[in-house]
């Protein structure tokens, strides 16, 4: 028995045309336009992004440096903070006796210290910084470190009642805040109910 291999080709082409065997992919027409419209909105989005994200650093980097024009003396003028501090606790221990009868020495030596306060004052305020006192404001975690509370009846009670080392601002953060007394409410004693007797 002889087998023709070409009568076994003819089947198969057969079973093809007839949808039965195995099928060849057919292509799809290819639309040249309708891919570089698709292609070019792909490009104008990422365009759009590029651009979007460049104007985000562009202001954010604009944002960094006018912080650091304001906050970068910050470190600096704590410290320096303390030598105003020390200065100014200096003035203060002088009594008015020494500043009113004292030698001409002593008394010039009390006015330059006061004239060199000054000058680091306005040099502080030059360069952003500048000095709070809250005395009578209603207190602000935020800006005011409560030292200890007071009765008084000057001030309503949760007010800064003293203020005990003056606080600073840089810009519009904290420098350091206020140290302060708070006031409470006075403890009222009961009173004597007379009406019985």
């Amino acid at each position: 028995m002889t087998t023709d291999p070409t009568a076994h080709q003819g089947d198969a082409v057969a079973d093809t045309e007839n949808g039965q065997g195995p099928a060849m992919p057919q292509e799809t027409p290819v639309d040249p336009a309708a891919d570089a419209k698709r292609e070019a909105a792909e490009y104008k989005d990422r365009l759009l992004r590029t651009l979007a994200e460049m104007e985000n650093l562009r202001k954010r980097t604009e944002r960094e440096v006018a912080d650091a024009r304001i906050y970068g003396i910050a470190s600096f003028a704590r410290e320096v903070l303390a030598v105003a501090d020390n200065m100014h606790r200096a003035l203060g221990a002088i009594g008015s006796e020494l500043r009113e009868h004292g030698e001409a020495k002593v008394k010039s030596l009390i006015e330059g210290v006061e004239l060199t306060e000054r000058e680091l004052m306005k040099a502080l305020e030059k360069s952003g910084v500048r000095m709070f006192s809250p005395a009578g404001e209603k207190f602000d975690p935020n800006v005011h470190q409560a030292m200890f509370e007071m009765e008084t009846q000057d001030v309503p009670p949760g007010h800064v009642a003293q203020v005990i080392q003056a606080g600073y601002m840089i810009g519009d953060r904290v420098l350091r805040p206020a140290m302060v007394a708070v006031a409470k409410a006075s403890k009222q004693p009961p009173a004597n109910d007379n009406s019985g007797n």
